[in-house]
């Protein structure tokens, strides 16, 4: 059997979100200052010894949340129609990352989404 290599990058973003239809205080407006991590698999290093560059990853990351930074995510296009979760956001990610990162030496394997500390979600594809 042959081994994978995961690396992950950190990032994170402030917005604001309701969930409407929720029993509780976060049907009203509210912040978060969200983190994301990214984690990427390979399993081959390449010359420099690297899977993939830490810079990247994570240069592809800011760009995905970039649109998503102090932003309310219910009136966002990309999210319309769905309550902006911390599980909806990490499907997001993960598949907004993968566009700009799958490839034949790598490929995105899990986005985690932590909306309060010690509280998120994550999203990945068998």
């Amino acid at each position: 059997m042959s081994g994978v290599y995961e690396i992950f990058v950190n990032s994170d973003f402030c917005a604001a979100h309701c969930l409407e239809g929720h029993q509780g205080p976060c049907a009203r407006v509210h912040g978060h200052n969200w983190g994301v991590t990214a984690f990427v698999q390979c399993r081959e290093l390449g010359p420099s010894g690297m899977g993939l560059d830490f810079l990247e990853v994570k240069n592809a990351l800011d760009q995905v949340l970039a649109p998503l930074d102090h932003a309310d995510l219910n009136a966002l296009p990309d999210l319309a129609g769905v309550s902006p979760t911390a599980e909806v956001l990490a499907r997001f990610i993960y598949q907004a990352l993968s566009t700009r990162l799958n490839g034949p030496g790598a490929h995105v394997a899990k986005v985690v989404v932590q909306e309060t500390k010690g509280c998120g979600a994550a999203y990945w594809e068998d």
